[in-house]
């Protein structure tokens, strides 16, 4: 008897979702299964698709293992798109013109991008945003352009608009229907959101319609006209004004289509041809939608293959629920989100400064019918598998701040056949038949879709005895600091793919492990923070040097050791934050903080005081920040040691040093302790004999006196003690976990941490002596780098393909002299609030 055969024609996210429901029911070791897709690259991560401009790879996005067509005997046909069916030869003819015959033949077509039929919509210029290479052509061509425009405001419409945005491009937003995201959202949403973007610096046309696209003498781009007589001077367009399903092949080879496009199916994702089946976004479901959303796609995949296997399955309608960040802002609406159900009640709860918009509908007698949020979205995960059920807590509660009102609604809250990851479809039941988060995502695929659900399950997850850093690693973050050090491991990607869980190995790591090794890697001395892989590990603030603000704008912190300073250097301080328009406040730590700066003046600035012999103050690293002092016996009639030296020299000394945390210091010359030595990770006091080190304080919002580690030390000794302490503490430290807070975690507390760095009770003294010898012999000021190398100072740009033009929503207005941050204030008329 044959093998069998299957020809699926189509090879996108749902497709690829297919295939492996065809490998999970075994179907590939009994059948032959051949794939022709039109695309020049296997399926990748289509919701996912803008990520490509905030550094993602094509690579990245795949959602196809190496070997995964290989070692299933998959025969995958790139850039050869099936051109005709013969549904009575059972075969398909591809575009290089060979023939496929078919026992059974799957669509998975998907859509293609709506262009309003106006003049002009072919111009040189205009492009549709679909796949990885009209992302290729749009950055390419956006390159010589300065204003662009998008033609829709769904969610593919702002997804476009923010890639825009970060090519550097003056954008517009031009959306038929009266607000954005008119399906998802409701008016009151859609105000909200429209606030949002608008202050992002994006223009925004709601319920107009494009006209025409005009073009200049050479036939490219030059604008748009619009339906209210009004017109948009643009460089680019992009068409996103939704989708229609890909039928053509279907209709040319006589299959049911409806009557506004879509292949008919029934409840088994089966045509009008029992043989063929037609799955995603070409397929016209049994109850007569076309589902344009991934999670309704994999369903029809997994009912597609279980018929195939001959097992019992149906594809009814799904959950149109949708959670996004676009253009920054969390947006997601479930079940019955517009309110159309009878007598259905709004709950609304606007914060209109805060760009925050909730709204559950419920019905008369108190169950969750749906909702919208927008702006904080974070409840999305816990309400939507309400949806249906009265909630055990009043409905105002639900959407309310946090610390308004006495509601706890946590997991446990949710019926076990509540679904958590509405992508693949899994319960709570099947999630908490897992214990983690990697298992999770091997067993059911729950979390490896949009994500939004990650949370949650952990949530769900059972307490275990596993102490691992997160579900990338199995080990903590001192063990993993041992197998780094010891091994002379010197990337992410080296550690992860030899330490990492099974799960993890090849992946991309976690928003937890990244920046936790990358902290590793840069105390052990592992080059410049902004070289190679290391950059890509680091947070926001190194990520540029600097401590970004609440406006996008940076702040600029110079060391000043010991708080001691020159006239000469203050003026250069001046100069520079008046040559730039910078706001300066003195800061407790001593020193002066310059804000307000734009992302590409940082290197400016940086020059112009490293010139003038300041360097980076490491505000922005979890690194040694200050030595506070007071002046010390040199000028203060009750000093008994020279404080401001001794801070100098210790400041000098542990400059740079990356710690699990920040690390703060101060040194005062006598008992009355003006430097407020005991509130800090590591204090000195002076005394007639010497001084007096203290360890493990804490100021902020968990105060902790700090503790006697030794006494009446002499300079040398107080060094070398500070130095051991320091050093243990970044080998034992957990992420991100302070001084006093290790301290108190330290089995033995005090006492084993004296026995370890003053007895040296476990011999381990030389060594951490050594490794901060390396430290401070291999400093280097990472501002003075930075200026002095091309490639590093390419990233200090706002946008990439117009670097000296900054970003237009950084802006301030005076107040006292000075500067302050213009934070439009966002109101939201005629909602009403709690």
């Amino acid at each position: 008897m044959p093998t069998p055969t299957i020809v699926v024609v189509g090879h996108g996210m749902v497709g690829q979702r297919f295939l492996e429901a065809l490998v999970e029911r075994g179907l590939t070791s009994t059948c032959r299964v051949v794939v022709l897709c039109e695309e020049p690259r296997p399926a990748y991560d289509r919701v996912k698709l803008t990520s490509y401009f905030s550094g993602s790879t094509p690579a990245e996005l795949s959602l196809v293992e190496g070997d995964f067509m290989a070692a299933n005997n998959i025969e995958l046909h790139l850039g050869d798109p099936a051109t005709a069916v013969d549904r009575t030869a059972r075969t398909v003819t591809a575009r290089s013109g060979q023939v496929f015959t078919y026992d059974t033949l799957v669509l998975a077509t998907g859509s293609y991008p709506f262009v309003p039929p106006v003049p002009g919509k072919d111009a040189t210029g205009c492009f549709v945003y679909r796949t990885i290479e009209d992302l290729l052509a749009i950055e390419e061509y956006a390159k010589t352009a300065r204003t662009g425009a998008v033609v829709g405001g769904g969610l593919l419409g702002l997804e476009a608009a923010g890639a825009l945005k970060g090519l550097g491009l003056d954008t517009h937003i031009v959306e038929f229907a009266p607000r954005l995201m008119p399906v998802q959202i409701d008016e009151g949403g859609g105000a909200a959101l429209l606030r949002t973007i608008e202050n992002m610096g994006l223009a925004v046309h709601t319920g107009v319609g494009t006209q025409a696209v005009t073009t200049d003498a050479a036939g490219a781009v030059s604008g748009m006209e619009l339906s209210d007589g009004s017109t948009v001077a643009a460089d680019l367009v992009v068409f996103s004004a939704g989708v229609r399903p890909r039928d053509q092949l279907a209709r040319e080879c006589g299959l049911l289509v409806g009557e506004r496009g879509g292949i008919k199916v029934d409840e088994q994702c089966r045509t009008s041809d029992p043989a063929v089946f037609a799955i995603g976004e070409c397929a016209l479901a049994a109850d007569g939608r076309v589902y344009g959303l991934v999670a309704p796609g994999y369903e029809m995949a997994e009912t597609a293959a279980d018929t195939i296997a001959e097992k019992e399955n149906a594809f009814n309608g799904a959950d149109l629920s949708t959670k996004l960040k676009l253009l920054g802002v969390d947006v997601a609406s479930f079940g019955d989100a517009h309110g159309s159900a009878e007598g259905c009640l709004d709950v609304v709860y606007s914060d209109s400064r805060s760009g925050i918009y909730k709204k559950l509908v419920v019905s008369p007698e108190g169950a969750l019918l749906g909702g919208v949020l927008v702006g904080d979205a974070d409840s999305y995960a816990l309400l939507r598998p309400l949806t249906g059920s009265i909630p055990p807590v009043a409905p105002e509660q639900l959407i309310a701040p946090a610390g308004s009102g006495p509601v706890a609604l946590g997991p446990d809250a949710l019926p076990a056949d509540a679904v958590i990851c509405s992508c693949h479809n899994v319960t709570k039941h099947a999630i908490q038949e897992c214990t983690t988060l990697p298992e999770v995502k091997k067993c059911t695929k729950a979390g490896t879709g949009c994500g939004s659900c990650v949370k949650l399950i952990g949530q769900l997850l059972p307490a275990t005895g596993d102490k691992g850093l997160c579900g990338c690693f199995p080990y903590t973050r001192s063990e993993l600091y041992e197998i780094v050090r010891t091994l002379g491991l010197t990337s992410f990607a080296a550690v992860l793919d030899s330490h990492g869980r099974e799960g993890a190995r090849g992946g991309d790591g976690c928003e937890i492990c990244k920046p936790t090794i990358g902290s590793i890697l840069a105390s052990l001395g592992n080059g410049h923070i902004l070289d190679g892989e290391q950059g890509a590990l680091q947070d926001t603030n190194d990520h540029f040097l600097a401590n970004m603000q609440r406006n996008g704008s940076y702040s600029i912190v110079p060391r000043i050791p010991g708080g001691e300073i020159t006239p000469e250097k203050l003026i250069v301080i001046g100069e520079v934050a008046r040559d730039f328009g910078l706001y300066t406040k003195i800061t407790g730590g001593q020193r002066i903080d310059l804000f307000g700066a734009r992302v590409e003046q940082l290197p400016l600035i940086w020059t112009r005081l490293v010139d003038a012999g300041f360097e980076s103050g490491h505000a922005y690293g979890k690194a040694l920040r200050t030595v506070k002092s007071c002046v010390g016996q040199t000028w203060c009639r009750y000093g008994v040691q020279d404080s401001v030296r001794m801070a100098i020299d210790l400041e000098l000394r542990y400059r740079g040093l990356r710690a699990p945390h920040k690390l703060k210091s101060a040194v005062s010359g006598c008992g009355r302790e003006c430097a407020e030595a005991q509130s800090k990770d590591f204090g000195i006091i002076a005394t007639a004999n010497g001084w007096n080190l203290y360890v493990g304080g804490n100021g902020g919002a968990t105060p902790r006196h700090a503790d006697l580690l030794a006494q009446d030390l002499s300079d040398a000794e107080l060094v070398r003690l500070i130095d051991r302490f320091l050093m243990f503490y970044i080998r034992t430290a957990d992420r991100l976990e302070r001084t006093a807070t290790w301290l108190e975690r330290l089995e033995g507390g005090l006492d084993h941490l004296r026995d370890v760095v003053v007895h040296d009770s476990l011999g381990l003294c030389d060594e951490l002596e050594a490794m901060m010898q390396a430290h401070v012999a291999n400093y280097r000021d990472e501002w003075s780098d930075t200026i002095n190398d091309p490639e590093r100072l390419r990233r200090f740009v706002s946008f990439v393909n117009a670097p000296d033009t900054p970003d237009p929503s950084v802006a301030f207005v005076p107040e006292r002299d000075q500067i302050k941050p213009d934070l439009t204030i966002l109101t939201l008329e005629g909602t009403r609030t709690l």
